[in-house]
């Protein structure tokens, strides 16, 4: 029997619960711009877009125990950073980086949220807000999000950087319907879209 299996986006034995920042960008469903527009660099959110701000800013209420950092809401993607408080920025290959946590990012163990659970519940509560907004129903969200634990300072510094002046480069975007370049800095940084 030939049964897909999904690659799993996020890094391996990584305790997603611990302290430490997290790099996100989360696609629309299809790509669909929903958010507003980008005119002459600056990103003009409409009202779905508005929604999925205050979603996204809104979430330290939900969850004590993060703090968020730079953020963009772009016309069909998202790009932010949350920081999980506790601790400074841990590396993957440090020691209590790995945990008996379950693979699938499940906070019970830990009886504490782990990333998945705080970007489960903003794309539940956007969803449920944009729709609501747009009269529609059905997903907003595409199935999964991409994920970049934060190394150090000069990694998170590279990443502020990346988000504040991303709806400067739009017309590079890969995201972007009407791309009229490609973008070095983008691929060099990571790849912040994930495939579907």
């Amino acid at each position: 029997m030939n049964i897909h299996h999904r690659r799993s986006l996020r890094l391996n034995g990584y305790d997603y619960a611990q302290a430490g920042a997290y790099f996100v960008t989360i696609c629309t469903r299809n790509r669909e711009c929903a958010f507003g527009r980008v005119d002459d660099g600056e990103m003009r959110l409409n009202d779905a877009g508005r929604t999925v701000q205050s979603i996204w800013q809104a979430l330290p209420d939900r969850f004590s125990g993060i703090e968020l950092d730079a953020f963009v809401v772009m016309p069909n993607h998202i790009h932010g950073i949350a920081t999980f408080v506790g601790a400074g920025l841990a590396l993957p290959g440090d020691k209590g980086a790995a945990s008996s946590a379950p693979a699938s990012g499940d906070g019970v163990a830990h009886g504490v949220p782990t990333l998945a659970d705080v970007i489960r519940a903003f794309k539940s509560l956007s969803a449920i807000h944009v729709n609501r907004l747009l009269r529609r129903s059905g997903s907003v969200w595409q199935r999964s999000y991409f994920d970049h634990v934060v190394r150090d300072d000069r990694d998170l510094d590279r990443i502020r950087e990346y988000i504040v002046t991303n709806p400067l480069k739009w017309t590079l975007d890969r995201e972007n319907p009407q791309r009229t370049g490609a973008s070095p800095e983008e691929d060099e940084l990571f790849d912040p879209h994930p495939a579907s």
